[in-house]
């Protein structure tokens, strides 16, 4: 059965180490404990790999089957190892504990399988290659504690897979857009990454931001670098001021980057967003450098006390509205005497929305000296992808202004 209470970090990590081999990770499955389902999950893996990795189910309990649903899938016998059944009794007894009769299936090996000794755990990994279903495969079991896993896998795991598979190099590159929703951003990059038929491109979506994933495997290191960073500059070129980071960095640390080289402040007024903006901002090391702080003004009598909102203005044109984020922005920038100002102002929902005022509206501003900026825009989803969206689109704006 599968649980929402757990979150799988291991096939995250197994990915990352098989890219640094030059290996392309194409299908992850994730199955329940259930025999018949691990074994077809295991037959599958046979037909479209030739490197298969299995992490978990190699415990002591009625529900850990990674063992005999590989030896099913494979045709294999499974033999119980004395070497490995002694060490479990001595790790057992060396703790005054007695150990269970059910601790013995740890010690069942695949036929022709390679033990890989866990020295963080009872459940020892296995290593099996040769010929299955006509196909040379490396096959991998490893326990499924990410401590043990990982320890595992560098001890005894990468070198070997190093030797089998041929020299090959993985280059990443990344880029991330601000405020461009995913169908705009293709429309305009398709064109251009169909070109590089030997370069494989990934687009992933938030609340605000795209991520474009360029991904090469060469002879050499610099082969695919160069590959993978000559489309990313093309790309960019189309895209323009829209990239906000070319190597990974987030937006928080980009608009960072661009404060400190501006020798700039600033700070906030937010409504609707609750505090995300100064909490995104803060969650950069060092911001204190660049962010004098800001206010919460959810309330209509906080708006004017805190940041100088008229009253006569809340009342004529509504706390939603371009005139009030205007005058937060404006007002707040006064009182910290900041570089810049920050107001945001907005209906989250799910309640509160009107025909004129509807929920996922939301006002932006951005106040220097030269002037104030507002920026109307209508977000789609719940209370949190609105918030989100939102806090987005103001540390946005900042970062285009100081550009």
């Amino acid at each position: 059965m599968l649980t929402p209470f757990r979150m799988d970090t291991n096939s995250l990590y197994l990915t990352e180490q098989l890219n640094l081999l030059g290996v392309d990770v194409i299908f992850k499955s994730i199955v329940g404990d259930d025999r018949r389902r691990l074994v077809a999950a295991a037959q599958h893996g046979l037909f479209r790999s030739d490197i298969l990795i299995f992490s978990g189910g190699l415990g002591p309990t009625e529900d850990d089957l990674t063992r005999e649903a590989v030896a099913e899938a494979l045709g294999l016998s499974l033999r119980r190892d004395p070497e490995i059944l002694a060490r479990l009794e001595k790790r057992f007894a060396e703790r005054g504990w007695k150990m269970s009769a059910n601790n013995a299936k740890q010690a069942d090996v695949l036929e022709g399988a390679s033990v890989l000794p866990n020295p963080n755990g009872t459940a020892p990994g296995q290593w099996l290659s040769g010929e299955f279903d006509g196909r040379e495969h490396t096959i991998v079991l490893l326990p499924g504690p990410p401590h043990e896993m990982k320890a595992l896998f560098e001890a005894e795991v990468r070198e070997r897979l190093r030797a089998k598979v041929p020299p090959a190099f993985l280059a990443v590159r990344t880029l991330k857009i601000a405020m461009l929703g995913e169908s705009a951003v293709d429309a305009r990059v398709a064109p251009i990454y169909k070109r590089y038929t030997d370069v494989e491109t990934t687009i992933l979506a938030g609340a605000g931001e795209i991520e474009l994933h360029f991904k090469n495997i060469a002879a050499t290191v610099d082969a695919a670098q160069r590959r993978v960073d000559e489309v990313a500059g093309v790309v960019e070129d189309e895209l323009d001021d829209a990239v906000y980071s070319r190597n990974g960095e987030s937006l928080e640390q980009i608009v960072g980057y661009w404060l400190q080289m501006r020798d700039a402040t600033v700070a906030v007024a937010e409504s609707c967003t609750g505090g995300l903006l100064a909490e995104r901002i803060t969650s950069i090391g060092g911001s204190s450098r660049y962010f004098l702080g800001g206010a919460v003004v959810y309330s209509n009598a906080l708006k004017t006390e805190l940041a100088g909102v008229p009253a006569e203005m809340i009342e004529r044109h509504g706390a939603v509205s371009r005139e009030v984020a205007a005058a937060l922005a404006e007002g707040i920038r006064y009182r910290c005497e900041s570089t810049l100002g920050v107001g945001i102002t907005g209906v989250a929902g799910p309640t509160g929305g009107t025909p004129e005022k509807p929920v996922g509206l939301v006002f932006h501003a951005v106040a220097t000296t030269t002037g104030t900026e507002v920026v109307q825009r209508n977000f789609p989803g719940d209370r949190k992808r609105i918030r989100r969206f939102a806090s987005t689109m103001a540390m946005d704006m900042v970062r285009k202004k100081l550009m």
